[in-house]
């Protein structure tokens, strides 16, 4: 049985096709300013690598913030609920699941299962996402794919706004002007975020073990800070990215099992 799973987001759309609940392809393509047109070239991309039609797929479940223009699909699932089967799926032993995208940044309990129990939404303000890294690369003058090399190379870190993005790059400004080292700089950035993260991962409460999934998850400076911050280890997948679009298929898969029984 062949499914796949759609994950709109908001700087680029995910495609995952499993075949009996096995990853079998998957493609990422930057949304741009029309995400449909984007989501039908993943799906394309994705079924050709396997050579695959349309018609070889059962059912297409779609999840993200741009879930509404996906162009074909026969169910949804939230972003929380698709996060929730993905860290299951991915560690069997993971009961909180931490998803870090552009725009919005999730903590999650599920079951064993991968069965949504609660989750905690960041509110909506860039500083506890990945727009705030990018945000403070800016304005410290780093390349974003080397901050995180950058910040571990710290001795100590220096101490930045973590409530707002305006007042962060503010800070920012003021220790580059007081000519504060940038790994340190670097690595105040991160632990920004992380004790945005961790403040809302502590109101749901952690239940081992923790997975981090999202793009952000593929930064080695923010992972670094979060475990600092949580005080634990983080499990974090070989591709992160794709746990929407992952969460999506399993749950097609799942719809097909309901239908067929």
């Amino acid at each position: 049985m062949i499914t796949a799973g759609i994950d709109m987001g908001t700087q680029s759309t995910k495609v995952v096709i499993l075949k009996d609940s096995k990853i079998l392809s998957q493609k990422l393509v930057f949304s741009g300013f029309e995400p449909t047109n984007a989501a039908e070239q993943a799906f394309e991309e994705a079924m050709k690598k396997v050579q695959l039609t349309r018609s070889d797929i059962r059912h297409v479940t779609v999840t993200g913030s741009g879930a509404d223009m996906a162009p074909y699909h026969e169910s949804t699932i939230s972003m929380v609920g698709a996060d929730a089967k993905a860290g299951a799926y991915l560690f069997s032993t993971a009961r909180t699941v931490i998803d870090i995208g552009a725009e919005e940044a999730r903590a999650i309990r599920c079951d064993e299962k991968g069965t949504l129990l609660n989750f905690v939404v960041n509110e909506r303000c860039a500083a506890g996402t990945g727009t705030f890294i990018e945000a403070m690369a800016r304005a410290l003058e780093v390349k974003l794919e080397e901050m995180g090399s950058l910040s571990l190379k710290a001795e100590k870190a220096s101490q930045i706004n973590a409530t707002c993005v305006i007042f962060g790059e503010s800070d920012v400004v003021t220790l580059i002007h007081r000519q504060e080292p940038k790994p340190e700089i670097a690595r105040a950035i991160y632990d920004a975020l992380a004790y945005r993260i961790s403040s809302m991962v502590f109101r749901l409460g952690v239940n081992l073990d923790v997975a981090l999934v999202g793009g952000v998850a593929k930064d080695v400076g923010f992972v670094s800070s979060l475990k600092n911050k949580l005080g634990i280890d983080v499990l974090v997948p070989e591709n992160p990215e794709f746990a929407g679009a992952l969460g999506a298929a399993l749950f097609a898969t799942e719809r097909v099992g309901e239908s067929n029984g």
